[in-house]
């Protein structure tokens, strides 16, 4: 029989497929990467090459009937399944049961309320190491709203695919459960409206009040860009009891920001509080595999021609993130239109010779050193010497921060290039930084300057 199960998985994950309406990027996501490990009897164990609790319970609370009916329909055998990790067999989660509203229509009415683009869906997600636990929760999320994961905190890069996966989200529901209400909003756009009620409608309680059943009666509420209410006192309270009134009636919240609740220093405890109570996932850059898998489907969509050596040239040389990628083939394919060229690589290499430098240098400590000094007028001898006086201790506090940051130098290195016995000084310095930007701002802009010399892509 394990041989049996074992050559009809494919069978078993199709007919979930076709019989229960379970869609394709769930069956990806969840099953998929799921093995016949043993039988015994009537119990059959399905095991993940990893382990990872979340996806365990998830499909074992989500799932496990549906497995159980489809491998019963598929081999004639019913079976009591069991869900774990090949690391360790010993889970044994109670499973629910659940049903599933699937619906292929998609209500453009609900779409245009909710600011929902039916362009960004889990399909058109290129899934890679660098956001894997965000995509998966945040399918959990979307086919089980305020059932999991409240509130689902996002957070990452401008153009690493926050938002993105925040109207995928929007779109799973409006499409499979369209009796839900959904609501998209940036937090900017949040504050604009409050700001313009109150400019213009202070007396006007009727314009308050339209305001808060526009976001407080929804199923599910869709923010983006949370960090600009930070300072806003009046559209943190606001936003801090439309939170509490969805979270209290388990309708779904879907936050994102640049950076976690905890490293949002000047928002409101009690918010930072909230936001940390669902779950905190966040998005990094994505590696070459990823890069190049996003620009190939992006081609796939668009019916575009690109040869592979200028696939491979933006890939290596776009790092930032994925909106950048995505421009970056964007211009070249407009570039070609309008001067009627073929895309080749040379002519891919002028179009983006704004954008990328092929002689841009390695970042190295001495790259760092050399830069530093020139923007603060001394001479790198200096940075390197033992000099203490405050306009060049300060200076080499900056490329102790800067050379932690931009290389992979570890703390001994850089203190070998700096002439520093002790690496705790190198630790000690680039925590200074660190600290006076997080204070600063006039810090933060004048490090933001420097980067840039250093690195101008």
């Amino acid at each position: 029989m394990l041989d049996t199960l074992t050559s009809n998985w494919n069978q078993i994950l199709e007919f979930l497929k076709t019989e229960y309406d379970i869609q394709e990027i769930a069956i990806n996501t969840w099953l998929s990467p799921l093995s016949v490990y043993s039988v015994d009897g009537n119990n059959l164990t399905l095991a993940y090459d990893d382990d990872n609790s979340m996806k365990i319970k998830y499909v074992n609370d989500k799932y496990k009937d549906f497995l159980k009916m489809a491998i019963n329909d598929v081999v004639g055998k019913e079976f009591n399944i069991s869900i774990c990790s090949k690391s360790s067999l010993k889970e044994d989660i109670s499973n629910l049961s659940s049903d599933m509203n699937n619906s292929s229509l998609v209500n453009e009415q609900k779409l245009s309320y909710s600011n929902i683009n039916q362009k960004y869906t889990f399909d058109s997600f290129i899934v890679g190491p660098n956001n894997n636990i965000a995509q998966a929760a945040s399918l959990a999320v979307a086919e089980s709203p305020g059932e999991i994961y409240n509130p689902l905190f996002i957070y990452g890069g401008a153009g690493l695919g926050k938002t993105h996966l925040m109207h995928a989200i929007g779109n799973y529901i409006i499409n499979n459960n369209p009796n839900k209400k959904v609501l998209y909003a940036s937090s900017e756009e949040f504050t604009n409206e409050l700001v313009s009620i109150i400019r213009n409608d202070n007396q006007n309680q009727s314009a308050i009040n339209d305001f808060r059943e526009k976001y407080r009666s929804v199923d599910v509420l869709l923010i983006d860009d949370i960090q600009f209410i930070i300072g806003k006192e009046r559209t943190q309270e606001e936003f801090f009891h439309t939170f509490n009134t969805l979270f209290l009636a388990k309708k779904q919240i879907v936050i994102s920001s640049d950076k976690p609740p905890k490293d949002m220093e000047l928002l409101e405890e009690r918010l930072s509080s909230r936001f940390s109570n669902g779950l905190t996932v966040d998005i990094q850059k994505p590696e070459y595999e990823t890069r190049l898998a996003i620009l190939t489907k992006k081609a796939e969509i668009e019916h575009l021609n690109i040869p592979k050596e200028v696939f491979n040239y933006v890939v290596e040389n776009i790092t930032s993130n994925v909106r950048d990628l995505e421009g970056a083939l964007t211009k070249i394919v407009a570039f070609s239109k309008l001067s009627n060229q073929n895309i080749t690589l040379e002519f891919s290499e002028n179009v983006l010779s704004d954008v990328i430098n092929p002689t841009q240098k390695t970042i190295t400590i001495d790259l760092i050193i050399n830069t530093v000094a020139e923007h603060f007028s001394i001479k790198k001898e200096d940075i390197v010497s033992k000099k203490k006086n405050a306009d060049i201790a300060y200076p080499r506090q900056i490329v102790m921060y800067l050379s932690r940051i931009l290389t992979d130098e570890t703390y001994s290195n850089i203190a070998k290039a700096l002439n520093r016995k002790d690496h705790s000084t190198i630790i000690h310095g680039a925590d200074k930084i660190d600290l006076d930007i997080k204070n600063n701002p006039q810090t933060k802009d004048l490090i933001d300057i420097i980067t840039k010399k250093i690195n101008p892509n």
